[in-house]
């Protein structure tokens, strides 16, 4: 605490204008909260489920989740989140449901097969 009444005092001594000080006073209180961001980040963990039986059911249909999407006539492979799965099944409840109880982790459109990938939660 110290150093920064030494620095304060400093600043105004010295010839720094009020605008100089409170630009100065604005930039190290966002340095500060850049800081804390970034710990906070650091802190958190990643949680990756792979079994669709595990994976909590609000996560399955969400853009945490990866569904790979291979195109039958294209011949592509390519990968959608949750929710794009979601709006592949449409009215297909009974599947909907099988899905979200973690009974199936595969369902085919009349263009694509899908498959639950993964899905990574912020823990």
């Amino acid at each position: 605490m110290k150093n920064k009444d030494e620095d304060i005092e400093e600043m105004l001594l010295g010839s720094a204008s009020l605008d100089d000080l409170i630009r100065m006073k604005i930039e190290s209180e966002f340095q500060d909260e850049m800081k804390k961001a970034q710990e906070n980040k650091l802190n958190r963990e990643k949680k990756i489920y792979t079994k669709i039986s595990e994976v909590p059911k609000g996560y399955i249909f969400s853009k945490h989740a990866v569904f790979k999407y291979y195109n039958r006539h294209n011949k592509l492979e390519t990968y959608i989140n949750g929710i794009q799965a979601d709006a592949l099944l449409g009215l297909q409840n009974n599947i909907r449901g099988k899905i979200l109880n973690g009974e199936m982790s595969t369902f085919s459109t009349d263009e694509a097969y899908v498959k639950f990938e993964k899905v990574c939660v912020n823990s």
